[in-house]
């Protein structure tokens, strides 16, 4: 069912439309180098072979992953040898572009320069992370995105009733439900779902005269395979871990366990979970409930002591407690406000009477002189200038246990200036 013509194609609207960019370079046949990227299955490599098509200009095309500078070589000499023929340039496409190394790409660069070929590069990581720059500079990208239900539907009833290409040779009823079923649990990728589609009437129960008949459990029992839309090392990793941070800090617990589980279900490393959550617990929690901390930790050590599939209630339990936690990043906010003051600003000296005694002659610099323990005042909290400048880095929230840290912050910062303050009679004098 591999579309013949750009009318067949299905879905992306956002760069095929009319009076869009790359509808406009294909209808005017002025194809310069282009980057398509996208999750699997939206047609990029039939986009690549529709646009040769349209455009009349020779096909050549390698795979980044079995192919090496030899072949990449071969290809580039290749087209210069159309091009000094007289030929228009020919468009060499590289699947999985993402593939090859920097020097590889760097190959590139010359011929593309040069109008030799025109590239058509596909990946589906994100190419700003894994393309060379150059490349990209020299390159427009287009964004293919997961086919919509909608157009979706229109794909697998098109299937449906061509006799030459799809199943319209048989009698097929497939119900409501097994139809919606299919084109949402695909996750917006045509391959999956035509696949998931034929091994299902060809499984399917047959009436007694010969109609095929598909209901949602066959549709079901047909999507085999890991989720879709999920590389655990590339770009879906790491917005999905984005979007389970997010709904955790934006107290989701629900949106947060479904993250989750699209995590787990793909194959997410649970160590690279269980540090997020470790690191979240103090980022966006701190000392709204010190006990966030602490849970997620014993988490850690019990996913890494058991492992899964149990492991998988440890980290739900946890995640549910972290998104309704009360949160606070006021601990986050002072050390990054310490450190940049640390940075950018003199260096504050360590005053004389916090520094260092326990060494010989450290009291002849004058180390430690009226140093007052905390210790020996009634109220343990003896009154020093503990920094030397006036800064204040730590906020706690109103929220939380962090409200009682508050109400100590501002009574104690009340009394340590009070008492550290010079007698203002002292002072006149």
């Amino acid at each position: 069912m591999r579309p013949q013509s750009l009318d067949q194609f299905a879905g992306q609207p956002q760069i095929l439309g009319e009076g869009k960019l790359l509808r406009r370079m294909i209808s005017g046949g002025k194809i310069t180098s282009i980057i398509l990227h996208g999750p699997p299955g939206t047609g990029k490599t039939t986009l690549a072979r529709l646009i040769a098509t349209t455009t009349g200009a020779k096909w050549l095309t390698l795979n980044a992953i079995q192919s090496g500078v030899k072949e990449l070589r071969a290809a580039l000499a290749e087209a210069r040898d159309e091009v000094a023929t007289g030929n228009p340039r020919p468009i060499l496409f590289i699947d999985e572009i993402h593939r090859f190394n920097r020097s590889q790409q760097d190959a590139l660069l010359s011929d593309v320069e040069a109008g030799i070929v025109s590239l058509i590069g596909a990946t589906t990581s994100n190419p700003y992370f894994a393309v060379n720059g150059a490349l990209i500079s020299r390159s427009q990208l287009f964004a293919l995105e997961p086919i919509s239900p909608q157009a979706m539907s229109e794909l697998i009833k098109d299937a449906l009733r061509d006799r030459d290409r799809g199943l319209g040779n048989d009698t097929i009823d497939i119900d409501d439900s097994a139809m919606e079923y299919l084109c949402s649990a695909c996750d917006g990728d045509a391959r999956k779902a035509l696949n998931a589609l034929e091994l299902a009437a060809a499984t399917s129960d047959r009436r007694d005269d010969g109609t095929i008949v598909i209901a949602h459990d066959d549709i079901a029992a047909s999507m085999t395979g890991s989720l879709v839309g999920y590389d655990p090392t590339g770009d879906d990793h790491y917005d999905l871990a984005s979007a389970l941070i997010k709904s955790i800090r934006g107290s989701d617990a629900d949106a947060a366990i479904y993250w989750l589980a699209r995590m787990l279900e793909g194959g997410e490393d649970i160590r690279f979970l269980c540090r997020r959550l470790v690191i979240l617990a103090s980022e966006d929690i701190g000392n709204a409930d010190p006990g966030a901390l602490t849970m997620a930790v014993s988490a850690m050590q019990a996913c890494e002591m058991i492992g899964l599939p149990e492991s998988q209630l440890i980290l739900s339990q946890t995640v549910a407690y972290l998104s309704l936690a009360p949160k606070s990043n006021a601990a986050t906010k002072a050390i990054s406000a310490a450190r940049g003051d640390v940075r950018d600003k003199r260096v504050i000296p360590v005053p004389k009477m916090l520094r260092c005694t326990h060494y010989a002659g450290a009291r002849d610099l004058g180390h430690g002189e009226n140093y007052r323990s905390a210790h020996d005042h009634p109220s343990g909290v003896e009154s020093i200038d503990y920094l030397g400048v006036q800064r204040t880095y730590y906020e706690p929230v109103d929220r939380g246990f962090e409200s009682e840290l508050r109400r100590r912050s501002a009574a104690l910062r009340i009394q340590l200036r009070r008492d550290s303050e010079p007698d203002m009679e002292d002072g006149a004098n």
